[in-house]
């Protein structure tokens, strides 16, 4: 992995973003969410985590960088979104890591709802396409009933009691990311080369964890609009995920989570972090 710039204070919120071939997406992307940020009262940084495009996405991102030295550039072989993410995850310096897809499918304003619940102990905060305040836009009806199937075989087998396992937009305490993505077995050191997009369950095993390692997860209704330009393939990735969730729920079985977590609990020297207004 090469890592490109890097920023010397210790920023209170890391964005990572994964991508793979987001050459034209990404120059909206990195306005929209750098503006956002600069307008916060409080230091943050973006992560890009290129997945071996064959595009001009590095290019891009390094550009930009030049302009925005809170920007970084990751780069990897091209081994999926999973071990993508988890890259960023694991090399984010923020207190608050939140993952979220390229084309923003999820608004990063949307991040103003995750924030003020890690105030209130929460370790990890998911944005969510389900429950009361969740909007859901453009996306196709059989899309949403094979999502609303998929969940319940995740509740059944791996994580029970949370709606949206699958929405692209998650924030976790610093700690917390280094603990449960250092333990993904799926798509972790060992994850193979790939060819063409790979969307997985990678987080239904970052939650899976979480929850059995008994970090407080935090579920929050937010804006999703469905992309026209989506690289998902409906057929393929949801067999791709369902042997994800077969598979983490047999390593739980084999015993392979069973390790206790290792997140430094907060102490006075080291509060949670405060939600700040606005600049």
């Amino acid at each position: 992995m090469e890592s490109i710039a890097s920023e010397s204070t210790q920023p209170l919120v890391s964005v990572v973003i994964p991508a793979y071939n987001e050459e034209r997406r990404l120059p909206h992307t990195l306005q929209r969410v750098n503006a956002y940020l600069a307008a916060q009262n409080y230091p943050s940084e973006i992560l890009v985590v290129d997945d071996g495009s064959t595009d001009g996405t590095t290019r891009v991102v390094e550009t930009f960088a030049q302009q925005h030295p809170t920007v970084r550039l990751l780069k990897n072989d091209h081994r999926g979104k999973g071990y993508t993410v988890r890259t960023g995850m694991l090399a984010a310096h923020g207190h608050i890591v939140l993952f979220s897809d390229a084309d923003l499918s999820t608004p990063i304003e949307e991040l103003e709802k995750l924030m003020p619940w890690f105030e209130r102990g929460y370790e990890i905060v998911i944005g969510s396409r389900e429950g009361v305040g969740a909007q859901r836009i453009k996306e196709p009806f059989y899309r949403h009933i094979m999502g609303r199937a998929f969940n319940f075989v995740v509740q059944l087998l791996t994580v029970r009691g949370i709606q949206d396992t699958q929405c692209g937009f998650k924030a976790f305490r610093d700690d917390v990311a280094q603990d449960i993505f250092s333990r993904m077995l799926l798509y972790g050191d060992n994850a193979k080369q790939v060819s063409g997009g790979m969307v997985t369950a990678f987080d239904v095993e970052a939650l899976f964890i979480g929850h059995k390692a008994g970090y407080r997860i935090k579920e929050v209704p937010v804006q999703w609009r469905y992309g026209t330009e989506t690289k998902v393939n409906p057929l393929k990735d949801s067999y791709r995920n369902f042997c994800d969730v077969v598979r983490v729920r047999w390593n739980d079985v084999r015993g392979l989570y069973n390790l206790p977590h290792t997140s430094r609990p907060r102490d006075a020297s080291s509060p949670a972090p405060k939600r700040v207004q606005s600049k």
